[in-house]
């Protein structure tokens, strides 16, 4: 009870803040801080993703910004042939309508998730971090072949999807878009995780071969958790490539897999809640430090290792406490 007590002081106060911040927003007279909080948000998604596979599948990928690349390429690539009148592959017209457009990102991000998932499960530790690592940077490469879609220098989008009963291009209403995509994600992750298929992939981790002997293939589970981390890095990108109405090859890029493992340890590693903090406390200290220094990286640095070294469940651990479940 005095965990749950703990949790509910943290977290009901960070989502009240969340709820409420078009009013500060609006109150200090400061639209930024809308699309930063948005893009906040999106970063959360994917990290909440990952953590899925690192915190609780043991899972070390460096690929993850792939599933990003594809869910927001899958937005661009609709909306532009919609815009040119030219149906993708002679067959599809294309589309601008979120309900459409963002089933699709997830749909397209969980189908490349299984295919590389399919091999990559295959392999375990080094082998497995850099085979993940070599399918990101090959649809990375792809991504600057696709000259039809902008190749290396990206592809704008010269408007935000619709979605019926909101005004898209408002950044007020995609803020709460965005929200609740978060909270839908951390829903969805919370109640997998403490299923019998989450005790499976946990037990996974730590001793596969047991797991085997109990009769059950820890190799399915897995994949299907792989897949569904790939699904929720899709909806990252998709309302990334809204957010800011521009799509690059850059999504696939191993450095963002990067960004995101350490927004999942600073934040908190098989913790759900933590890669929230972790999003917002990594991008903020990048808006904050890249106004006094372009290598604001350089700073970063020390303050992962003083987490990672004293805070066994980062930010979250910090403000939850030092007991072992704090998902």
């Amino acid at each position: 009870m005095a965990s749950i007590a703990r949790k509910t002081a943290v977290l009901l106060p960070i989502f009240v803040f969340l709820a409420a911040l078009p009013l500060l927003a609006a109150y200090l007279d400061n639209p930024y801080l809308l699309s930063l909080f948005s893009r906040i948000l999106i970063f959360a998604i994917a990290a909440v993703s990952l953590d899925l596979l690192l915190g609780y599948g043991g899972l070390v990928s460096l690929g993850h910004a792939a599933f990003v690349g594809v869910g927001a390429y899958t937005v661009g690539i609709l909306f532009h042939h919609t815009t040119i009148g030219e149906p993708l592959l002679g067959i599809f017209a294309g589309s601008e309508n979120a309900l459409i457009t963002l089933p699709l990102a997830v749909l397209a991000a969980a189908g490349f998730a299984l295919v590389i998932g399919a091999m990559c499960l295959r392999t375990s530790g080094m082998h497995f971090i850099m085979i993940t690592l070599a399918f990101a940077q090959m649809l990375y490469y792809t991504a600057i072949g696709l000259e039809q879609y902008g190749g290396d220098d990206g592809l704008p989008l010269y408007a935000r999807n619709t979605f019926p009963g909101l005004d898209t291009n408002n950044d007020l209403s995609f803020y709460y878009l965005c929200l609740v995509s978060l909270l839908l994600i951390l829903f969805l992750a919370h109640r997998m995780v403490h299923s019998r298929f989450g005790l499976i992939i946990r037990g996974a981790s730590h001793n596969p071969d047991r797991i085997q002997t109990l009769g059950v293939n820890p190799y399915t589970h897995r994949l299907v958790c792989f897949v569904i981390a790939g699904a929720g890095a899709g909806l990252a990108g998709a309302l990334l490539a809204n957010q800011s109405t521009y799509i690059s090859p850059g999504l696939f890029h191993w450095t963002l897999s990067g960004e995101l493992m350490v927004m999942v340890l600073l934040g908190g590693l098989g913790t759900l809640f933590g890669p929230v903090l972790g999003a917002a406390a990594f991008l903020l200290l990048e808006e904050v430090l890249a106004m006094y220094t372009e290598h604001w990286m350089f700073y970063l640095g020390p303050v992962l290792v003083v987490v990672v070294i004293f805070a066994r469940k980062g930010l979250y651990g910090l403000l939850i406490g030092s007991g072992k479940n704090h998902d």
